[in-house]
């Protein structure tokens, strides 16, 4: 499960985007959101307590964890160590954007739209971050390093969540321009066009994560579940039934111009976790650690939240929307093997 260690190694970002990277030769690659959007005029952040209390020297970085977040740990587990620089964090530049940079920004989505609600950087602007950022790597290694660098690396994609849960569930306007079907293959089109565009970048090794378990969210439970204590069926439903095109989207389209495609399932474990947590040494999977557990997250989630669990290590959601520390380790030490056997 470990790649042979090189004198450079890379881990970048795009938000709900993740994308994971691990060359043939030890290059790394993920995105998932580490902080950029602290450098945004917005409210979708992480940047403040209790958010990061078990973080390395309980330093908060703006991840939605309060640790590391699942890519943290795919890095560790690959010999490459683990925290990222955010690509807009004024530190990423020299050497430090050599180990790798992170273009990610929480509560954005394929659909550019869902991005423009929380004023965050959408698919086209991470992705303009990241050519950007080959530019510069050319700077610091050679061109001639730099493009071995980025065509041998393996890539992780992780995105579309929040335009379901934060855009369409309760957009009437795009409810009436698109069905849910529409609206699903919508998202799927963009996917495609993403692939194809790191495809014309050089990009030839991509794994593409599963939508989450809707229905089993703290959040969602507390919003759709009547009262009742239980993973909300239907939610879980829409994400599963977009998980099953997804995946007959990248059978379709592995191998083209070489690029390899590895569908990457996260909905099996979390929906596990949260309905049988003690299988998994967790007591809690209703509820997330911050606050009551319910309803909180991002500025909702902080140091006045009354009820805040004392630790966090027993439950399978830090907040009302994402994984806890411990529960993204598990999913990084369930996925990665997979990842590599399907990419490498």
């Amino acid at each position: 499960m470990e790649c042979t260690p090189l004198s450079h190694t890379h881990i970048y970002y795009a938000l709900n985007l993740m994308a994971l990277v691990c060359s043939r030769d030890g290059d790394i690659f993920h995105f998932i959101d580490v902080g950029n959007n602290n450098h945004l005029l917005t409210l979708a952040k992480s940047n403040h307590p209790p958010y990061g209390r078990d973080f390395p020297g309980k330093r908060i970085t703006g991840r939605f964890s309060n640790g590391l977040v699942a890519t943290d740990y795919v890095a560790s587990m690959l010999g490459l160590g683990s925290a990222t620089v955010g690509y807009l964090n004024p530190e990423a530049k020299g050497d430090n954007i050599v180990r790798g940079v992170s273009f990610a920004s929480a509560a954005s989505g394929f659909y550019r739209g869902t991005a423009k609600i929380y004023n965050v950087l959408s698919l086209e602007d991470q992705l303009k971050l990241y050519i950007q950022y080959r530019e510069d790597l050319a700077r610091v290694v050679g061109v001639a390093n730099a493009s071995t660098i980025l065509s041998d690396a393996l890539y992780l994609i992780s995105t579309g969540s929040n335009d379901y849960l934060n855009n369409y569930n309760y957009n009437i306007f795009l409810q009436i321009e698109y069905n849910r079907r529409q609206y699903r293959n919508h998202l799927l089109n963009l996917l495609a066009n993403f692939l194809e565009e790191l495809r014309f970048l050089g990009v030839r090794r991509v794994g593409v994560l599963s939508l989450p378990p809707f229905g089993c969210l703290p959040s969602q439970i507390t919003l759709y579940g009547l009262g009742k204590e239980t993973c909300v069926k239907n939610l879980n439903k829409e994400a599963q039934i977009f998980n099953s095109k997804m995946l007959k989207l990248l059978q379709k389209l592995n191998g083209t111009d070489g690029m390899r495609l590895a569908y990457v399932d996260i909905f099996s474990q979390l929906k596990d976790a949260a309905r049988f947590p003690a299988k998994y040494g967790f007591v809690e999977g209703r509820r997330g650690c911050c606050g009551t557990g319910l309803v909180e997250a991002s500025i909702f989630c902080n140091k006045f939240s009354i009820g805040t669990c004392a630790n966090a290590s027993k439950y399978v959601f830090w907040d009302s929307f994402h994984p806890s520390d411990r529960m993204s380790f598990l999913l990084a030490k369930t996925q990665l093997p997979k990842v590599l056997h399907d990419l490498l």
